[in-house]
Order: structure tokens, then C-alpha cells, then sequence
């Protein structure tokens, strides 16, 4: 059977931010699809309204997911957790099932319990480097995975940790003052399974660009690119709400700059507690070594050697710019 033809029938699970973009994504630039989506029963059935499903589900998993042939686990890293067992339970033998979640070594550990059987479903563990600040299907886009990266997670031979996938061993310390350069990882067996190349393939339709790479590789750069940003844009927005006086000074004297530094503040704990704890010992060492940054700015306040680190900063800047 054609690629093309392997992905017929898709079960979202989880209608909001990103499981929302994605029906829609699907509806803009592969429509042939049926798409199938399972949420609250509020929630599903807004996405069925807006167009974004052809069938709302809520409740009982089995009728949304058996006869999928592409499960697309939207949810909190809890909720996937919990959820991965039955799911596996009631989809086809020929179903691809993937996540979006936004730590991958819990997810790893947990489908290579679960997903044992050649001859079952399969499963592949993925994230998309594209959201928002807010949440839900109001917040949805079709074309929010357009020219993103798209994380997808090689799987390590038998017997090998799942932070190995890369060459990692047991992964780089996130203690350590600087980074080695690593490869990225070699799509592993799975990526050869025509069921990934057809989700690949659809990634591609959509606008996403993936990206191979390693569980405990993946969790650490995002550590560092996503996860902290976070929370050094919640320190400083509550450092400055702590400071507000009875004029709402400091902030009536804050121009679009603030604004644009402190986007993130506006991201829910809900949305983000369930990525800390699973994440959490590489973001404490990822801190650690942002406050000594934060220190040697602050030793460098009457030194030109700050030049040094506006120079880095603005190259950084380009760089970002250019991707």
C-alpha cells in the first residue's frame, strides 16, 4: 500500500492549543483525511463545530481510537502518561500512535512498557516546537507548524537506555559550564516503519520541518532553549508585580520592549507544571548556571567587558533571526 494511503483515519486526543492546530492544519492541506477528535465533551464538540473534527468524542477512548490509523495524543505529560496503556489497548495492530508533549524521557520510558508487541501499534515519540502563550482551541492556527521544527525521537537498540539514542551515554551533565558538541541522532529503526514515513511525511505537508534526535538530547536542549526562558520570564514578571506601587509604577513607564520580553509570563502553571516535574533536574542545573550568568553581569555593571556579552547576545539575536 502507498505511504500516501497509510494514514486514512485520525484520532486526535486532546482538542485544544496544539491538538487543535493540528485538525485544522490537516483540514487546510491534506482534506482527504477523517479526522476524529476526543476531549471533554464541551471541548470536543466546539472543535466538531468550528470544523476542526468530522466526529467529536468524549468519554469512553475505545470507539475514538480503534479504527485510527494515526493516534495524535494532544494532552498534558499526566494525562499521556495515564492514557498510554489504554490506548494501546484499543487502537488497531496498524496504528501509529504519537505525542506532543514537551519532555520526552518519561514519555520514552513509559511507551517501551507499553508498546512491546512487533506485531501491535506502534509508537513514536514527538514535539512540536511551535504554541503560545495561550491555550485552547481559540488560540488554534492551522498554519502554527509552519517552518517549525518538529522533534521526533530515534528509538535506542534493545537494551540501551533511551537518553543512549543519541550517543549521549548517560546524557550531557547539565551541571557542566559548557556544552559539547553532539550529534544529532540517526533516525533509528522505527524511522524506516512506513507508518513514520507516512507521519512524516504529513508533518511535512503541513509545514514542519523534523527533526531526529535523542530523548535525554531532546529534554536538555529544550531545557535550556524553552523550559528556561519560561521561568526567567516568570521571575522577572513577578519581580516587577512585587514592586508595583499605588501609581502602577514601575510598569506605566514600560514601553513594547517589556512586553515583548515578558510574552511568556502570560502561560498558565497548569500548562507548565507537569513539564517542570518531569524535567526538573536539568532545569535546577540549567538555573544554577543562569544565576552565575547573572552574577557576572552584575560584577561586570562598571567594566567594558559587558561589551562581551552584548556582542554574544546580539550574535545570538542574528542567529535566531536567520532560522
Amino acid at each position: 500500500m502507498p505511504n500516501t494511503h497509510l494514514i486514512e483515519r485520525v484520532a486526535i486526543l486532546g482538542t485544544g492549543l496544539i491538538g487543535g492546530s493540528f485538525a485544522l492544519a490537516l483540514k487546510k492541506y491534506a482534506a482527504d483525511l477523517h479526522i476524529t477528535g476526543w476531549d471533554r465533551s464541551e471541548v470536543a464538540q466546539d472543535a466538531k463545530t468550528r470544523g476542526a473534527v468530522d466526529v467529536a468524542h468524549h468519554g469512553d477512548l475505545a470507539p475514538a481510537v480503534a479504527n485510527a490509523d494515526l493516534i495524535y495524543m494532544a494532552l498534558p505529560i499526566s494525562a499521556t502518561l495515564d492514557l498510554l496503556p489504554e490506548v494501546a489497548k484499543h487502537a488497531a495492530p496498524r496504528a501509529l500512535i504519537t505525542d506532543a508533549c514537551s519532555t520526552k524521557l518519561r514519555i520514552v520510558q513509559s511507551a517501551a512498557e507499553t508498546f512491546h508487541s512487533s506485531a501491535g501499534p506502534l509508537f513514536l515519540a514527538g514535539h512540536p516546537m511551535a504554541g503560545r502563550e495561550l491555550s485552547g482551541l481559540t488560540h488554534a492556527d492551522a498554519d502554527l507548524f509552519q517552518h517549525q521544527t518538529y522533534a521526533l525521537i530515534s528509538v535506542p537498540p534493545a537494551g540501551k537506555h533511551p537518553g543512549e539514542a543519541a550517543g549521549l551515554g548517560a546524557g550531557p551533565s547539565p551541571g557542566a559550564s559548557t556544552v559539547e558538541t553532539v550529534p544529532l541522532a540517526e533516525p533509528s529503526d522505527t524511522s524506516r516503519d512506513p507508518r513514520v514515513n507516512a507521519f512524516v511525511k504529513l508533518l511535512e505537508k503541513i509545514g514542519a520541518r523534523p527533526l531526529w534526535l535523542g530523548a535525554q538530547q531532546h529534554d536538555y536542549a529544550v531545557g535550556l532553549v524553552s523550559h528556561l526562558p519560561q521561568l526567567a520570564a516568570i521571575a522577572l514578571a513577578s519581580f516587577l508585580y512585587d514592586r508595583l506601587d499605588e501609581n502602577g509604577l514601575p510598569i506605566t513607564l514600560s514601553g513594547p520592549g517589556l512586553r515583548d520580553s515578558l510574552r511568556l509570563a502570560g502561560s498558565p502553571y497548569a500548562i507548565w507544571r507537569d513539564i517542570i516535574l518531569t524535567n526538573r533536574e536539568i532545569l535546577s542545573a540549567e538555573l544554577d548556571l543562569f544565576a552565575r550568568r547573572l552574577d557576572d553581569l552584575r560584577d561586570r555593571l562598571n567594566s567594558r567587558e559587558l561589551e562581551a556579552d552584548f556582542d554574544a547576545a546580539n550574535e545570538l539575536y542574528k542567529l535566531l533571526r536567520s532560522l
